[in-house]
């Protein structure tokens, strides 16, 4: 076993059994993404091609309340002044993005909201803890969800994928539900998420690894034309749908501070959904 240690990442590698885990380490702030960890999540996808070691891997977070709540909200990203192109540091952060076609299985634990579907959008399937919780925060505080819904519409049904895209901070989607209705592929004990994710990716890797990335191939090639093309048409609806900065700062400082139950009550880290447009 080896492992490697970035700043807000870390990645062990099994060479007996040839899986990398590649843990979202920043538990304090539910393992929302800065910058830095989206630049080494896209250092860490594009080295994978090139590592013989590795065959499969699996994506989680650290600790036990959250896989990823998304782009840490104090993050401040420059933005061109044209209104059909957005620069999204999350763009980049999932395997197929940085063309690695080595299988990647997603354990979750906790919440996953927001831009965590980035990644969860871009693994072969998702393993879940009976206490994961997914939701979308994105129209509560006037944003649009553009990627997130594109990527969750591909895993599930359009009316499961737009309920939650359209609800918000006002409804999260349990495990359980998430089994039902395809997003997530196997519901297991909390703790046991890892471990469970793991076993999928030793047996998958014990397989020739031409075959299974073959495979991975084939199945992506089945709906990336329309992921794709959807995918396409985001910029133009974040540039022409999101409020100003300022005006999503006031709905989620009003949120936050409005009692509303578990689903308003998130910390800022939890929302999940926005970055700083400067």
């Amino acid at each position: 076993m080896s492992a490697a240690v970035g700043g807000s990442l870390r990645v062990e590698t099994d060479k007996d059994t040839g899986v990398a885990v590649v843990t979202l380490d920043r538990p304090a702030k539910h393992n929302a993404i800065d910058l830095a960890m989206a630049a080494e999540l896209a250092r860490v996808w594009r080295g994978f091609r090139y590592d013989d070691t590795v065959r499969a891997a699996v994506v989680t977070g650290a600790g036990t309340r959250a896989f990823c709540t998304g782009i840490d909200r104090g993050a401040e990203v420059p933005q061109p002044s044209s209104p059909y192109s957005i620069d999204d540091p999350l763009l980049t952060i999932g395997p197929k993005t940085n063309d690695l076609w080595k299988p990647v299985i997603a354990a979750v634990r906790g919440l996953a909201c927001g831009g965590a579907f980035y990644l969860l959008g871009e693994a072969e399937f998702v393993i879940a803890a009976d206490d994961a919780q997914f939701f979308d925060p994105h129209t509560s505080y006037g944003m649009v969800s553009a990627y997130e819904s594109v990527h969750m519409a591909m895993r599930m049904p359009f009316g499961e994928a737009a309920r939650m895209a359209l609800m918000g901070t006002a409804e999260r989607v349990s495990a359980r539900r998430a089994y039902e209705t395809g997003l997530v592929s196997e519901v297991v004990a909390p703790g046991d998420e890892l471990p469970a994710a793991v076993r999928c990716a030793a047996v998958i890797a014990s397989y020739p690894t031409e075959a299974v990335q073959g495979t991975v191939r084939a199945v992506w090639a089945a709906r990336e034309a329309v992921r794709n093309q959807a995918l396409a048409h985001a910029p133009q609806l974040i540039a022409l749908g999101n409020l100003p900065a300022d005006r999503q700062a006031e709905l989620f400082a009003n949120r936050r501070g409005a009692g509303a139950g578990p689903a308003a009550a998130t910390g800022a880290s939890e929302a999940g959904g926005g970055y700083r447009l400067r």
